[in-house]
């Protein structure tokens, strides 16, 4: 990142990874359930110099507070309030927004809530969306709902890429900051994961909605990235979703389960094209005719010339 600044909500400080602080544009990048703000390194430099992107960690997880009142805080309406008064900060009337996984189904209830509707400009869900596999679901709540211990680094790293591995990484490199950045060591030296081990009681305390309506209340532009290999969104839930949203724009990665890390061109140019567009003409993805500028710089890459 190249800045970092922090936003107080009631007792919680909420840090926020800003890249190209001085770009013209800006987006909010918001992460998944056990994640942090982090994960978009790669997606705010692939997206270019012309974005700020802002990526809050959410309390709970990376550099953010913990929460006294797990109950209370570690849920989706505390979110919202969380996310309404990271915009206030940077005086954000109108912004779009990226979400993997949990931050996907915020932003989802941001642009259906009328209260916030307004504030989100275009709305990018990776690998989520109004209905999830509740098989998927069940695993990772189960996952996410125990205390992880670790008694040498190098286990860490190994179950990492062992849960993780839907995250499609293929650099060495990466997965090595991956560990880096998700490990955080106890008192008596053993070592376990960054984020307080409370967040898995959302599943617990958190009001179950008709998130369908949620999706159908929508009225900005809608892109979900899916994984192909992804155990929590469905390729048939992608068809409802566009039903109920004739203009959504889909985009499957390959490699991918849940979910895709938006860590390579591929991934990223497509949500670029999608950030792009004039508001009022959002076309289907799947639209013929000339490829776009993303599509030709793929062709580019893989050495064909017909680009």
């Amino acid at each position: 990142m190249d800045e970092l600044d922090w936003v107080r909500v009631r007792e919680l400080e909420v840090a926020v990874r800003i890249w190209h602080p001085d770009a013209p544009r800006t987006l909010v990048a918001w992460h998944g359930l056990a994640r942090h703000g982090g994960d978009f390194a790669a997606f705010a430099r692939t997206l270019g110099p012309d974005w700020r992107v802002l990526a809050p960690d959410t309390p709970g997880r990376g550099l953010s507070s913990w929460s006294l009142y797990p109950e209370h805080d570690y849920l989706y309406a505390h979110y919202m309030t969380i996310a309404a008064t990271v915009l206030d900060h940077f005086g954000l009337e109108r912004v779009p927004w990226v979400g993997t996984s949990m931050g996907g189904l915020l932003g989802m209830r941001l642009a259906a809530d009328p209260i916030t509707a307004d504030r989100i400009d275009r709305l990018v869900l990776n690998d989520v969306g109004p209905e999830l596999d509740p098989d998927g679901l069940a695993d990772l709540a189960g996952y996410f709902g125990v205390p992880h211990r670790f008694s040498r680094f190098s286990e860490l790293a190994a179950e990492l890429r062992r849960h993780y591995a839907g995250f499609g990484i293929e650099d060495q490199a990466a997965w090595r900051r991956l560990a880096l950045e998700s490990a955080r060591r106890l008192p008596d030296g053993s070592w376990t994961y960054h984020y307080d081990p409370r967040i898995g009681e959302q599943f617990v305390h958190d009001t179950p909605r008709d998130t369908w309506a949620d999706w159908q209340a929508i009225r900005c532009p809608l892109m979900v990235v899916r994984g192909a290999d992804s155990p929590l969104l469905r390729a048939e839930t992608i068809e409802a979703m566009r039903r109920a949203q004739p203009e959504l724009v889909s985009l499957e990665a390959p490699g991918c389960g849940h979910a895709p890390m938006l860590d390579r061109p591929e991934q990223v140019w497509p949500i670029a094209d999608f950030l792009g567009r004039p508001r009022h003409r959002q076309l289907p993805g799947t639209a013929e005719g000339a490829p776009t500028w993303w599509q030709r710089g793929l062709r580019w890459l893989k050495g064909d010339g017909t680009g």
